[in-house]
């Protein structure tokens, strides 16, 4: 009876843990829902440069820094997801975006498009 409960045991833990990643994954694949009030903690980083009229960067070259109130959500979305990965270069940019998650990123974007310049 022992080496029979000893094997219902192990099937047991090894069923279980063949099914955490695929829980994982489920929990990876869900829509993340922006929450714009949550953004509030979470623009400091933001105000400095884009709440600024006219303002432009002068590192590592002179850059005009875009006003991102009223941009369409999507777009600042994909624009700090492409900072992130690279794909657009302003070291500045590449390291705030870097620092954020994509709950962050889909806050930020809603609190910015919701904002009417």
């Amino acid at each position: 009876m022992k080496l029979q409960m000893k094997r219902y045991v192990s099937f047991f833990l090894l069923a279980s843990s063949a099914c955490l990643p695929l829980a994982a994954k489920a929990q990876d694949s869900a829509p993340i829902k922006a929450d714009p009030e949550a953004a509030r903690d979470k623009i400091s980083m933001c105000i400095g440069c884009h709440g600024l009229p006219g303002y432009k960067a002068s590192f590592p070259e002179v850059y005009h820094v875009p006003m991102i109130a009223g941009q369409g959500a999507a777009y600042i979305e994909a624009a700090l997801k492409e900072y992130a990965s690279g794909a657009r270069t302003f070291p500045t940019m590449q390291a705030i975006a870097q620092s954020l998650s994509e709950q962050d990123m889909a806050d930020i974007a809603a609190y910015y498009a919701a904002i009417k310049p």
